[in-house]
């Protein structure tokens, strides 16, 4: 039997053992193991189990992501979503869907500050729907915004989802986190002309809010403060080379507490649960991260992924028809399984096939997560779709799903101009310093 036949044999088994519901570490653990020990024997197989937990938990970029959690949990529970909200709540509010573009803005602000779309769902949830649902907006539009806003939180930097990503290929964490950043900022202004779109076809789905004067819109601006420096100065330090993102997510972290210390909102309680929130994230990454580098291991070894890709690379395909049919295939994933499941699962096969296509890996993280959002809205799972429901617990399941699929659409257009004109990413990162 070949060694790539013996790959094939492994991915099955462990997609096998992921839909019998055991632990996804566990699965590439086994699978992993199995494999090494089949290649070399079963002394080199539990050799792996010892020194790659220490390689793993050892990595020095990946320090960083327990601290930039710990930025977006400190200003979670200082308040800082809240003020976000309420700002460009008094800039766009007065306008036809207005509190739904408001929401997609504080989305994107709160992004900034936060690893997770988890993190920036449930907590710009809390505080928009409510409003929406004063002004008698239509359920699927106020659920549907948030649902798709959330999502932005694993691509406007900081992304834990591409810190994962870059330890996985070895690329720049630095280099993913600036790519991600006009990406990102379009991503919210197609969402936000979603929203006017579909406002101006039917008034009724969100209905203008009252004005504001002048006075206290400017006022309102002054609440952005946090974000605008907490983001500047993490970002601006990493694209001008002043420090690593590692050191930017410390420099961040200790910006958070200074931030909701200067804003007096700074508790005991906050402080425990966002250290406990780091804390839980980051074991439950670490744990994922060791079985998948025991089974990128494996792969190696099989040279399926090399394999893989000059079969492929061979075919008389357009480079642009492979990468749609990634990009359809992460789509595909996400109706079954979560975002860092996917990205473990995949990155070991795809990058390499990605990378033999001529595509620059970098760009092909920032096309991975844009895909991975679009798989976290889709149903039968979208994770951030059921937590959506938590929130909105008297809202249909099938209502939010409908409200998504403006969203879903202006998702697919950013991935077809990303595709065409791929400097979109790559510019700032071509430009970075050091």
């Amino acid at each position: 039997m070949s060694e790539m036949a013996i790959g094939g044999i492994g991915i099955l088994i462990l997609f096998i053992l992921v839909f019998l519901k055991i632990p996804l570490a566990v699965c590439m653990a086994i699978v992993g193991i199995g494999g090494i020990t089949f290649f070399t024997g079963w002394k080199a197989g539990f050799t792996s189990l010892s020194m790659v937990p220490f390689s793993t938990i050892s990595s020095y970029a990946i320090a960083s992501l327990p601290l930039y959690v710990i930025m977006g949990a400190i200003c979670f529970h200082g308040g800082v979503g809240q003020d976000l909200y309420y700002a460009t709540n008094k800039l766009l509010g007065r306008f036809r869907g207005g509190l739904a573009v408001a929401t997609i803005g504080a989305c994107a602000f709160f992004a900034a500050i936060s690893a997770s779309s988890l993190a920036t769902t449930a907590t710009l949830g809390k505080i928009a729907l409510p409003e929406m649902k004063r002004y008698n907006y239509a359920p699927a539009l106020a659920t549907g915004c948030v649902a798709a806003g959330g999502p932005l939180g694993i691509l406007i930097p900081p992304s834990g989802i591409l810190i994962i990503y870059g330890v996985l290929v070895e690329e720049s964490i630095g280099k993913l986190f600036i790519a991600g950043l006009v990406p990102g900022i379009l991503e919210a202004l197609l969402y936000m002309a979603t929203i006017v779109i579909i406002c101006r076809i039917n008034p009724a789905l969100g209905p203008a809010g009252p004005k504001v004067p002048f006075k206290e819109q400017v006022i309102s601006i002054k609440s952005l403060w946090s974000v605008a420096i907490l983001f500047g100065l993490v970002m601006g330090g990493i694209y001008f080379g002043l420090f690593s993102p590692t050191e930017g997510a410390g420099i961040g972290a200790c910006g958070a507490v200074a931030v909701v210390l200067i804003k007096r909102r700074l508790t005991k309680m906050g402080i425990k649960s966002a250290l406990v929130e780091a804390g839980s994230v980051t074991a439950m990454v670490m744990v994922v991260m060791i079985g998948a580098n025991i089974m990128i291991s494996f792969l190696a070894m099989s040279r399926l992924p090399a394999q893989l890709a000059t079969i492929i690379s061979g075919l008389d395909l357009n480079p642009i028809v492979i990468m749609g049919i990634i990009m359809l295939i992460y789509i595909v994933l996400g109706c079954v399984m979560d975002s860092i499941a996917m990205v473990l699962l995949t990155v070991p096969v795809l990058a390499p096939l990605a990378s033999a296509m001529g595509f620059d890996l970098i760009w092909f993280g920032i096309m991975l997560v844009i895909a991975v959002e679009m798989g976290g809205i889709t149903p039968p799972i979208g994770v951030n779709v059921f937590i959506m429901k938590n929130i909105a617990s008297d809202v249909p399941l099938s209502t939010i799903f409908r409200g998504i699929v403006p969203f879903f659409l202006a998702n697919i257009v950013l991935i077809v101009l990303l595709l065409l004109i791929p400097d979109i990413v790559m510019a700032l990162p071509n430009m970075m310093k050091g």
